[in-house]
């Protein structure tokens, strides 16, 4: 079965481990793109977005890994 094309804020947070709250910040800033779909504020996130915004965080921490300025695990 393929994976869903868009998924919830709910099932972000899921993903990512994190906060509904957090998501939904990402999410007004812009730096991970979202939808709002009708009128009622039905939120979702296309899986192609969730996985590039993935790919770009691993390129920032990977930077400043290099670079000496990451906060260590």
């Amino acid at each position: 079965m393929a994976a869903p094309r868009f998924l919830t804020l709910t099932d972000v947070a899921e993903t990512l481990n994190v906060s509904l709250s957090q998501v939904k910040a990402l999410v007004r800033s812009g730096e991970l793109p979202g939808i709002k779909l009708g009128g009622r504020g039905v939120w979702r996130v296309e899986n192609t977005e969730l996985e590039a915004y993935i790919q770009r965080m691993y390129d920032q921490t990977r930077d400043a890994i290099r670079q000496g300025t990451a906060d260590q695990p």
